[in-house]
């Protein structure tokens, strides 16, 4: 079994910068694929990113590239998120979500999730 714990996100201004991490737990952590999905108010769970277990591979939504940047650390089995320039549309409830599905953007694909943390742009 796996463990995903999410750290607090936070209230921030349009055009400002977030960084969230997810503390992975659990002997396989390391060898699975991480994404960060997430969800505004009546819309569905949506893809944000996803990186590769080795690290060398990552894949975006065209939404946040450029602007977004997903990093392990398999050492410390933690995922980043690095947002940057943030809009007010990025306003949401982000989780973190661990498989074996590098590169597939389907919620059904990935079987581990965090509890979500809020992320607020104010405009």
């Amino acid at each position: 079994q796996v463990q995903l714990v999410e750290s607090a996100g936070g209230l921030v201004q349009s055009g400002g910068s977030l960084k969230l991490s997810c503390a992975a737990s659990g002997r396989r952590s390391s060898s699975l694929d991480m994404a960060w999905f997430r969800q505004s108010p009546g819309k569905e769970r949506e893809f944000v990113a996803s990186i590769h277990w080795s690290g060398t591979m990552t894949y975006y939504t065209d939404s946040v590239k450029g602007r977004f940047t997903i990093s392990r650390d398999n050492v410390k089995s933690t995922v980043y998120l690095q947002m940057n320039s943030l809009k007010p549309e990025d306003t949401a409830v982000y989780s973190c979500a661990a498989g074996y599905s590098y590169g597939d953007s389907d919620v059904r694909s990935w079987d581990y999730w965090g509890q979500g943390t809020q992320v607020t742009v104010s405009s």
